[in-house]
């Protein structure tokens, strides 16, 4: 199976700015995301940016880079022009790896692309993992996803769904036993077909109320591929102190 690997690498963030380009060991941070896709079987790996600094390491270090405009409202969006640059065809597939992600296992870059070239119904693919606890049940920067019986997302939301209303009732404390408590993980496999639509389409409400891009797509009734991650997911780095945790880990 073939599909191409688009890694979105922005210098701005609020919260630490210049991120892509920060220390991790020897190597930035974007070099790090970049080998990881490496160990996939992706058969091409793209790094995309607006930002000359930022382009001019990746070229430093080998890497494929594509320069998009800086008007994207979306990461979606920055996705389309890539995949529009390279002449990729309709039914090619792409995998989202965001670039704040030092330790993406390369399994669940395989992971998204496989699903999404055998669920043939789907146009996006995307993980998640099983919440353990009330507290991030109820925590609203967790996005939960439910689905039906074949894997198809029915909802994501920051909201805690599906809602336990009985055991609930009762208390807070704990979530009842069941598979049913999803967290998403924000790795996507897309058809470039859905790309191309994507960018036409405005923001549906659902999108606007949640701050959820992939309500967009569920909007439109395009559906979305959803599967238990095959390894665990570290979390990314979005704070000095998510990448202080990053460097101790390299040592």
């Amino acid at each position: 199976m073939k599909y191409t690997v688009v890694i979105p690498a922005r210098y701005a963030s609020s919260r630490l700015p210049a991120k892509p380009l920060k220390d991790i060991a020897g190597k930035s941070m974007i070099e790090r995301v970049y080998l990881q896709a490496q160990k996939s079987q992706a058969e091409r790996i793209v790094i995309a940016t607006d930002d000359e600094r930022i382009e001019s390491t990746v070229k430093a270090f080998g890497g494929e880079v594509c320069m998009t405009s800086v008007d994207h409202n979306s990461g979606t969006d920055r996705l389309q022009e890539v995949a529009a640059k390279l002449g990729l065809g309709e039914d090619d597939i792409v995998v989202n790896v965001q670039g704040d992600e030092p330790l993406i296992p390369p399994a669940v870059i395989d992971q998204v692309a496989e699903n999404l070239a055998n669920a043939t119904e789907a146009s996006v693919s995307t993980l998640c993992e099983p919440i353990a606890s009330a507290e991030d049940f109820l925590n609203p920067n967790i996005v939960k996803v439910v689905t039906d019986k074949d894997g198809y997302a029915l909802y994501f939301s920051r909201g805690a769904i599906p809602w336990p209303r009985d055991e609930f009732a009762a208390s807070q404390q704990a979530l009842p036993k069941t598979d049913l408590f999803n967290r998403h993980i924000g790795i996507y496999g897309y058809r470039v077909s859905l790309l191309n639509d994507f960018v036409t389409w405005p923001m549906a409400p659902i999108e606007s109320l949640e701050c959820l891009e992939q309500l967009r797509v569920m909007w439109q009734g395009r559906r979305i591929h959803v599967a238990e991650a095959v390894q665990a997911v570290p979390g990314g780095v979005d704070t000095p102190e998510d990448l202080e945790r990053i460097r101790a880990l390299f040592g």
